[in-house]
Order: structure tokens, then sequence, then C-alpha cells
């Protein structure tokens, strides 16, 4: 391979791994056929244009010419490239162990791209082994490593939707905003063409705002989100923002709309060869079809048995916790009680103490399947944890509904003054205060 080639091939790869088209690279003094000459290695570009290239694709300008790189760099590129193999095929343990080996040889290097891409891969291989408060604190150092060495937006984007991603499993649901909407304005003051990279924390930042209650600004995101994807070549960014648009659809009571975006959604994702996707929009679409309208638990079950089968074996921890919540709320809903509460314990072993949010959500299935054996007893008590659990994590509206719930199961047990307090907790979740008939004091019977 010439030196050129090699410019064009290094060109190619990190435009690729950046979720650029040509037509973006190109933007806004380049053309595409000039792109695609480079790449080809056709042209020899000037050095204007190098410095251009090497921003845009966040990387060194030396890196895209191939001069200054050491003896070792092809062996170091393909030890990262053997690490992101193992982390793609489930393997999070071993794709472990190469990352933090790579790590220990990037001294002799200075190369600023396959730092940022070990460090990267260290995070996501925390994050698939559940391990997610260390995971969040490598993102963050990345974050500001990267600032530190005056790397791109794209790089921060890429950083910052798994870091949103832990802090939603983790219930800092604020801090989950926080960070995911300043890397996007500033992804948007720059004018950047739609990426890969921005349309995934787009749908991350929509599935916040849902827990939060927030579906106006959801509504407006999963917008923005469907409006970019279908500005790009990347039929995969398309599936996942009608994904995430199918999601608010839901939570605003459209489940019909959201069924026809979530078919849409497997379809695309059923044409690449992204099994773990797959499976997992095959969840959401068992879901729906569980809380819609007309549920279809049969239906669901068949979908979620599909995804289990491939999530038990590519799948992290998180993916196998949540179809095993699904799988549960299934059993309720065809009255198999103690099928149900086998797959809630296997979630909850699964998910461990850090997924605040999602166990909430296995503490209410639980108490809807031991309701089914009227264990009054052992149904509020997972109702409190869920609905404090709910609490801690900011998702006060699903909180509420947990109370509201409890409500009724303590109404229904005949402990009326409890399911009182229970429905005044929820209320004040939903922003109600004490009002004037509250504050006036009782009377006290004569005689």
């Amino acid at each position: 391979m010439t030196a050129i080639e090699g410019l064009g091939s290094r060109i190619r790869r990190l435009r690729r791994a950046a979720g650029l088209s040509q037509e973006a690279l190109a933007r806004p003094s380049l053309s595409p056929s000039y792109v695609s000459l480079l790449e080809a290695g056709k042209r020899v570009p000037s050095e204007d244009v190098l410095a251009q290239l090497a921003e845009r694709l966040g990387c060194d300008q030396a890196y895209l010419t191939g001069v200054i790189a050491k003896p070792d760099s092809v062996d170091l590129e393909i030890e990262l490239h053997h690490a992101q193999l193992a982390l793609r095929n489930g393997e999070s343990r071993a794709a472990l162990e190469a990352f933090t080996a790579l790590r220990a040889k990037l001294p002799a290097t200075d190369r600023t791209d396959l730092r940022f891409a070990v460090e990267l891969g260290i995070g996501q291989c925390l994050e698939h082994q559940g391990e997610l408060d260390e995971a969040a604190r490598n993102y963050e150092s990345l974050l500001q490593w990267s600032a530190a060495r005056g790397r791109g937006v794209l790089d921060r984007l890429s950083v910052v939707m798994p870091l949103c991603r832990c802090y939603r499993e983790l219930g800092d649901l604020s801090h989950a905003v926080d960070v995911a909407e300043k890397v996007l304005a500033e992804a948007d003051a720059a004018d950047l063409p739609p990426t890969v990279a921005q349309l995934e924390l787009l749908s991350t930042l929509v599935g916040v705002y849902c827990e939060r209650g927030d579906l106006h600004r959801a509504n407006f995101l999963a917008g923005e989100a469907i409006s970019r994807a279908e500005l790009m070549s990347d039929r995969r960014a398309l599936g996942g923002a009608y994904w995430n648009a199918s999601v608010v659809l839901h939570r605003r009571g459209r489940s019909s709309e959201a069924l026809d975006l979530l078919r849409k959604a497997v379809d695309i994702y059923a044409e690449g060869d992204d099994e773990r996707a797959l499976a997992r929009v095959r969840n959401a679409h068992a879901t729906v079809l569980l809380q819609s309208d007309d549920p279809d638990p049969e239906a669901a079950k068949t979908l979620l048995e599909q995804s289990a089968a491939t999530l038990r074996t590519l799948g992290g921890g998180l993916d196998v916790a949540h179809v095993e919540t699904a799988l549960a709320r299934v059993e309720v809903m065809l009255g198999c009680a103690g099928a149900a509460i086998e797959h809630a314990e296997a979630a909850l072993d699964l998910l461990g103490p850090e997924h605040r949010l999602e166990s909430a959500r296995v503490h209410l299935v639980l108490a809807a399947a031991h309701l089914l054996r009227d264990d009054h007893d052992t149904v509020r008590a997972a109702y409190e944890r869920a609905a404090l659990l709910l609490e801690a994590s900011e998702a006060g509206r699903q909180a509420a509904f947990a109370w509201s719930e409890l409500g009724e199961i303590l109404e229904r047990s005949g402990e009326s003054e409890r399911a009182v307090r229970a429905y005044r907790q929820g209320m004040r979740l939903l922003g109600h205060r004490s009002s004037l008939v509250a504050n006036i004091p009782r009377r006290v019977p004569k005689g």
C-alpha cells in the first residue's frame, strides 16, 4: 500500500467510525466527490485540507499522514481491534483485560486517538458488567482528558451518550439531562451535520425525559431525532429514532402509533447484523404489547423468549435483567404467580444495588405477582420499596403511580388510614400541595 493509499484508508475508517457520510465530512468547504477521491488514494490533500479533515475526524493530522507513526502502531491497532471485537461479541471480561493491557502500552506512543478508543472501551466494558459507578467515573475522566487535549465535539458526543445512559440507570436523572443537553448544544452551535453519535445521545435523552415525566420535552426531542435521522444514510440511526419516539407515544397513551413505529424499528434492525440491538428493540415491542389498550401477553412472550436467547449470550447483566422483568410481567398477566416471582427475583439478582430505577420496576412487578397469591404483607413491602426507589431516582411521576397503586391495595385490605397516606404521598409527588380545606382546624365534637 502506498502512502497516499494509506492516508485514504485512514480517512475512510475514521469517517465510518464517526458515523459520517462522505457528504457530511466534506461540508462546508470540500465536495463529496473530492472526499471520495481522497479515500480512493487518487488525490493528495493540501496541508489546509489535512487540518480540516483531522479536526472533523477528531484525530491528529500526523496520524492521517502516518508520518510520525511509531514502529508498534500497527500492532497496537490490531490489539485494539481484537478488544473491540470481544466487546461486540458480549465477552466484556476478556475485552476489559485486553483494553487494560493495551492501556499499559500507551505511554510509549503519542497516538491520542488510540488512548481515546481504549478508555472508551474500558468504560463500555464496565458498563456492560453492571459496574455503573465505576463506568461513569471512567467516562467523566475521559471527557476531561479529551477537553484538555482539544479533541472535537464528536468525541464528546461518543462519551456523553454512554455516560448519560449510566446516570439514567443509576437514577441520577438530573445529571443525565445536564451532561447530555450541554454537549448537544455544543454540537448544534458547531453546525455539525447529523451523526450516529448525536442521534444515539438524542434517543437516550428522550428516555431520560420520559422517566422524569417531562413528555413535552421528550416528544420534541423524539421528533428532532426522526427529522435528523431521515437526512442520514445510516438506517440504524433511523431505527433508533423510531424506537425512542415510540416510547414517548406509548407514555402519552398512543400505543397503536407506538406499535407502528416499533414494527418499523424491528424491520430496520433485522436488516443489519447487530443481534443485541434487535433483541432489545423486540423487548420494547413486547412491553408495548403488554401495556396497550388491547394487551397481547402471548405474542409478547414469544418476542421476549426470542430476545432472551440472544441476550443471555451477547447481552450484559442489565440486558438480561430487562428481559427477565418483562417475562415476569407476562406471567402476571397470564395468572402464573410462581413463574412471575421466579423471573422477577432473577432480575433483582442480576441488577444488584446500583440499578435503582430498574430495581423499582421489578419490585412493582413482584408486588403484582404476590397479589395473585393474596399475600398482602409481601405486596405492601414490595410496593413501598418500589416507591422509595423511584423517589430516590427522581422519577417522581412513576413513584406517584406506585404510591397510588399501594393505596388501592391498602384500601382493599381494609387499612384505610394507611391508604390515605399513600394516596397523599402520590399526590405530593405530582405537585399537589395542601389545600385551603386541609388547613382548617378540625372541630372537636361536643358532648
